[in-house]
This record gives structure tokens, C-alpha cells and sequence, in this order.
């Protein structure tokens, strides 16, 4: 439900951009609503530290109860908000606002579950459980996309304007209640239980004061490591960000096809992609992390070019140009999780992936769908796809510095690190 709130925001753009920025220019309106999009992103590592630490602190469950909270009311305050007709600049501040609380439950939320479903997980299929991340968030974006596809088949494009587009933020004020329920009832991991009673990583210490300066110290004494997820983050991001979540959005606006239309090709490409992941995550248990990664990121590289050119202007290439995108896409969104959190102690596993995960998110991610729109205004579409091209060879590169990761004991990357520390 998380994933809904924030994907619906692209998803429905198009219709309500106009009811928060009324300036008469539709391409204007949603190029503002997309900075928007993008600004949300700036509270990304904020979340990210603050969940983060938390997480690490007093454990997975509870950082992840409180960032479906947050993303929750955000989105139902989206729906709720008056127009600028209505109130003014009030509107788009309003807007601007709940996107902001939003991206500080994203930058916590996605650390938190991945750490969580790693050490819940087997290690011999980390991989596997870990693809159930995405594929959970996907069926959000995924329920998402259909129900535009279903409104704007109901509604009018006037009545989806005037109103439509405010159903889905409402319920996704409900429903993320229902998660909240949900996630209150998870027990914690053994990995940070046994960490907690054993102080072994100093995420818990006799001295509660120690705990702090324990913690930014552990976090500090592992640069590499966050770089490391910085570099793997952007390729993934920008690709998953323009193919996964824009890609309906900006075929009604820039290629001209039919909303409807656009939309059910969201919806089948989102299919698609649900059902590759544990196949990915899987054979990344079999052969590796890295040449897994390396091959799909690889080949998602030499095809960006081809794929933007079939997407074309019709709703069945663009499903195709999507399919093909997605399933490569799919390698690192399946393998990824398992592999952020067999990089880092359990004292820090969950801010250590976090903070440089929303950096990389809020900086390339947040962006791409705005510098999408904005090079196709400009008649140069090619620009942004040598771009995502240049952050897919970062991503593969960044990979061929690393060690393979596969089947690694989490508690031994815990000790390990736990030496660094030692005076």
C-alpha cells in the first residue's frame, strides 16, 4: 500500500495537475507537478537516517510501522486537498507538503523491509525472499495503474479532472490502516534480537549514551560500502523510475496515446515484471549477485535505444518496449535487497543502506521522469536515454569492484565489522 501511495502520484499526474497549478498551460502544469514528484525525493535520506536509525535502534518492526503511517496520511491528504481555485497557492503547498512526508516514510520504509526480509531468510535463498520486495511494492504500483486504467474508462476525461483522480489518494488513506494493522503484528528478526541481547555490533550496549555515538561511528567506518550502494542504485533507479512508474504518464502526455489505453499496457508490463523477479532472485542464489546483475544490466543497456523506438505511439509497442524493459529490469530489483543488506552489520544494516540508497533514489530516481518530459519538450529525447545508459555502465561498473556476496552470514558481516571498531 506504501508503493500505491507513491506511485499513484505519477500515475494520475497528468489529471490533476492542472487542479493544483492553474496557469492555463497543461504542459507547464505538468512539468511543475513532476518537480514536485522529484521534490519529494529531497526527504528521501532524511527518512532514510531518521527510519533508518530507528530501525537499528529499536528494531525493523517498529520503523516500518510508522513509515506506512506517514505514507498513509500523505496520501490521503492529497486527496482531500481543495484546488487552487479554491484556496490559492494554499493548494500546491499543501502538496508540496505531503510529498515531503511522504518521501521521508519512503526513505525509511524500503531500508527497513529489505533488512527485515534478508534476515528473516534463508541464506541459501536470500536472494529468492528478498525479490518478494518488489514483487509485494509491485502489485501496489501495479493496483495503482489498473485502477486508473478502470477509471479513465468510467469517467470522462473531465470528470477525471474534476474528481477521479482524488479516488485512489482516498484509498490510499484507508488502506494503508489496514497495512499499519498488519505490521504491528510482525515479530522481530532473530539477526537484530540476538544482536540487541548480545551487543555484539553495539546496537545495544550496557551504557544506553554509548548508543549513538556507537552507531554514526559504525556507519562512518564503512564509506565503501555506501558509495558502493550509490553507484549500484542509480542505473536501477533512473531505469525503474521512467519504465516502471512514468512510462503510461509519459506516453499520454509526449507519444500521444490513448490514457486508457496507456494505461492497461502499464498494467500488463507490470504483470510481466512481478512474475520474473523470483526467477531473478533465484538465479542470483544459483550463480551470484554479480554475474547475474551484470549480464541483465548489460544487455538492459545496448537495448534502451531500440526499446524507446518501439514504444512508438500505440498502446501494444508500448506494452512490448515495457515487457522487454521490465524483465531486465527485474535482475536488480529482485537482487538487489540481498545484496544492500549482506554488505553491512545488523547495527547499521538498515541506516547504512538506507541514507545512500535515498540519496542515489532522490538525486537520479526523483528526477528522471521530470528530465524525461523536459528533453521531449525540447525535441531531444535521445539526451535522457544516453543518460540512463551512462547510469546503467556506473551501476555495472561499480559491480565489478565488489566481492560476490551470495550465501554470506549476516552475523559474520556483523563481527567483522564489529573489529573495525575495536580501539
Amino acid at each position: 500500500m506504501e508503493w500505491f501511495d507513491w506511485g499513484i502520484y505519477a500515475t494520475f499526474a497528468t489529471f490533476f495537475a492542472s487542479q493544483f497549478f492553474a496557469s492555463g498551460d497543461s504542459g507547464a502544469d505538468l512539468l511543475r507537478t513532476l518537480a514536485i514528484f522529484a521534490v519529494g525525493f529531497v526527504a528521501r535520506p532524511f527518512g532514510g537516517a531518521l527510519f533508518g536509525w530507528l530501525a537499528d535502534r529499536k528494531g525493523r518492526q517498529l520503523s516500518m510501522a510508522l513509515t506506512v503511517a506517514l505514507a498513509g496520511g500523505g496520501s490521503l491528504v492529497i486527496g482531500l486537498t481543495p484546488t487552487y481555485s479554491s484556496i490559492g497557492i494554499a493548494a500546491p503547498l499543501i502538496l508540496l507538503l505531503a510529498r515531503l512526508a511522504q518521501g521521508l516514510a519512503h526513505g525509511g520504509e524500503l531500508p527497513a523491509a529489505q533488512t527485515y526480509i534478508a534476515e528473516m531468510a534463508p541464506p541459501e535463498r536470500r536472494g529468492q525472499w528478498s525479490s518478494l520486495i518488489y514483487v509485494s511494492g509491485s502489485v501496489g504500483v501495479l493496483g495503482g495503474t489498473l485502477l486508473g486504467a478502470v477509471l479513465s474508462g468510467l469517467l470522462t476525461p473531465e470528470q477525471m479532472t474534476a474528481f477521479g483522480w482524488r479516488i485512489p489518494f482516498v484509498l490510499g488513506g484507508v488502506f494503508g490502516l489496514y497495512a499499519l494493522v498488519m505490521r504491528l503484528r510482525l515479530r522481530e528478526s532473530d539477526t537484530f534480537l540476538d544482536a540487541a541481547d548480545h551487543g555484539a555490533d553495539h546496537t545495544a550496549a550496557p551504557d544506553a549514551d554509548r548508543l549513538p555515538t556507537s552507531f554514526w561511528r559504525a556507519l562512518v567506518a564503512n564509506p565503501v560500502a555506501m558509495l558502493r550502494v550509490i553507484g549500484l542504485t542509480v542505473g536501477l533507479t533512473i531505469s525503474y523510475y521512467v519504465w516502471a512508474i512514468s512510462a503510461p504518464a509519459y506516453a499520454i502526455s509526449a507519444r500521444g496515446i490513448d490514457p486508457q489505453s496507456a494505461l492497461w499496457a502499464g498494467s500488463g508490463a507490470t504483470v510481466v515484471f512481478i512474475a520474473v523477479l523470483p526467477l531473478w532472485g533465484r538465479l542470483s542464489d544459483r550463480i551470484g549477485r554479480r554475474p547475474t546483475l551484470i549480464g541483465a544490466g548489460v544487455l538492459l543497456a545496448v537495448l534502451l535505444f531500440p526499446l524507446d523506438a518501439l514504444a512508438g505511439t500505440s498502446a501494444w509497442t508500448l506494452f512490448l518496449a515495457m515487457s522487454i524493459a521490465l524483465v531486465l529490469i527485474a535482475a536488480g530489483a529482485a537482487i538487489v535487497p540481498a545484496l544492500y543488506a549482506e554488505m553491512f552489520p545488523t547495527g547499521i544494516r538498515a541506516a547504512g543502506m538506507g541514507v545512500p540508497y535515498s540519496v542515489a533514489v532522490a538525486a537520479f530516481g526523483g528526477t528522471a521522469p521530470y528530465l524525461q518530459s523536459y528533453f521531449a519538450g525540447i525535441g531531444s529525447p535521445a539526451l535522457f536515454t544516453g543518460y540512463a545508459v551512462v547510469a546503467l555502465a556506473a551501476s555495472t561498473i561499480t559491480l565489478l569492484t565488489m566481492p560476490e556476496t551470495k550465501g554470506r552470514d549476516l552475523r559474520q558481516v556483523r563481527k567483522s565489522v564489529a573489529r573495525t571498531l575495536e580501539p
